[in-house]
């Protein structure tokens, strides 16, 4: 009887499929590019006390653009640095601002100050190039910003003076903004019309003859008949 059961058994139960443990992992899984690029500016190593010690991480400072007026700056904590940028990168992508860009630079001058440190951000003519210093030369090449010239001044803070220039690039005047492209719209547009204007030819006038050349002739002219003359 117990024979019988067991093959009654093993007759009801359905045959279980064998999964394939081993299989192959794809590597096709590749990242899209992202729309921005972006650049760890500081990484630094904390440490702060609790009961059972000195907990140690890690800080990481992060600002990223897509050079065409969009940037933003992230920071953030973790145990390891490469968690860190993620996670600085992240809010960096929440914390955007949009830079607007006039002919390469900003619109007008402008002073920020953000805690103890202070910064200059001043227009530039086409082909000065970025005269600033690290931490605001990384964010205005990654605002997409090729002339501009500034100056920090007060604490040398790599975090209040970035903090500063995001102020200092949020902070510009929606309608005078607006007026500023207006005139150099205009101005651009007054340069690439040229206004067609009739080149005469130029009249070439004969000069008088001075009385000296005349009789300096009338002698030769004498000469030559005298000694035609003789010849004869």
């Amino acid at each position: 009887m117990a024979e019988i059961e067991k093959t009654i058994d093993t007759a009801e139960k359905p045959e279980r499929v064998s999964k394939n443990i081993m299989k192959p992992r794809s590597f096709d899984r590749r990242k899209e590019p992202s729309e921005f690029e972006e650049r760890v500016i500081e990484v630094r190593r904390v440490a702060r006390t609790v009961k059972g010690g000195r907990r140690i991480r890690f800080r990481a400072l992060v600002v990223i653009g897509n050079r065409k007026g969009k940037v933003g700056m992230g920071m953030a904590k973790a145990n390891d640095v490469s968690e860190a940028v993620k996670k600085a990168t992240a809010q960096a992508k929440k914390n955007m601002v949009v830079v607007p860009i006039i002919e390469g630079t900003i619109p007008y001058e402008v002073t920020i100050k953000h805690g103890a440190a202070v910064v200059m951000l001043k227009p530039a003519a086409t082909g000065t190039s970025i005269v600033a210093g690290g931490a605001v030369r990384a964010i205005a090449e990654l605002a997409g910003i090729t002339d501009l010239l500034s100056k920090m001044l007060g604490s040398a803070s790599k975090v209040n003076n970035i903090i500063a220039t995001m102020k200092a690039f949020s902070s510009f005047s929606a309608d005078y903004t607006a007026q500023i492209q207006k005139y150099a719209d205009y101005k651009e547009k007054n340069a690439t019309i040229t206004p067609l204007v009739k080149v005469e030819a130029p009249v070439v006038k004969e000069e008088a003859a001075k009385p000296e050349k005349k009789a300096a002739a009338k002698t030769a002219a004498k000469k030559t008949a005298a000694k035609k003359s003789i010849k004869k």
